[in-house]
């Protein structure tokens, strides 16, 4: 699929979300939460995601059912270094604190691993 096509099936999707991928885009968009910028239904690669953090890497899935290639698209989506979050639509109808929280986690910066000598079971000395 081109790069025309992938666009207008995106646009198509924006202009028709799920009403809880509309819920999701409320809390996420106009960078509402922690000053992340959200994409949502967009391209990367062949397919559209329905939310993209390209900063951190995140892509933040509303699943509703899930579709034959998703193990595929995930693990290309992998591939190209994403992270994949997907929340189910009964969580994301009820408890929109977890699913907040679960992003936010996500994004934080990892902990490197402490220097030699230093950290969980460096000897006393």
């Amino acid at each position: 699929m081109g790069d025309k096509p992938k666009r207008s099936l995106a646009r198509h999707m924006r202009s028709a979300p799920t009403s809880n991928e509309a819920k999701l885009w409320e809390l996420l968009r106009g960078r509402r939460l922690e000053g992340l910028k959200f994409r949502r239904q967009a391209p990367v690669g062949r397919y559209a995601a329905d939310f993209v953090c390209y900063r951190h890497r995140l892509i933040v899935e509303a699943d509703g059912p899930f579709h034959d290639d998703d193990a595929e698209r995930d693990a290309w989506l992998s591939s190209q270094g994403f992270r994949i979050l997907r929340f189910p639509n009964a969580l994301i109808a009820g408890d929109k604190d977890a699913v907040l929280g679960a992003i936010l986690r996500a994004v934080e910066p990892r902990n490197p691993s402490p220097p030699a000598g230093e950290g969980v079971g460096a000897a006393d000395g």
